[in-house]
């Protein structure tokens, strides 16, 4: 279901809220509480990351990396 929300209520904060739209919701905008028009955030077309981009990098994992720590050794019992 789209938000609602009045008109002059958007106009100052209008490019914030568009900013945090997510892909396809949709907002209705009102002026006396009649819908006056809607906008949509279009969904994404792509995912922001490609496979096999990181191909070539080099990681370094500590050896102890799964050992418990030391912290939660009370937790562990």
């Amino acid at each position: 279901m789209p938000r609602t929300l009045p008109l002059a209520a958007v106009q100052p904060k209008f490019c914030e809220l568009v900013a945090g739209m997510v892909p396809g919701e949709e907002i209705v905008l009102t002026t006396n509480g009649e819908p006056v028009a809607v906008i949509t955030r279009p969904p994404r077309t792509s995912w922001p990351s490609q496979p096999g981009t990181a191909k070539d990098r080099s990681f370094w994992m500590a050896p102890d990396f799964d050992a418990p720590l030391e912290d939660f050794a009370e937790y562990m019992e």
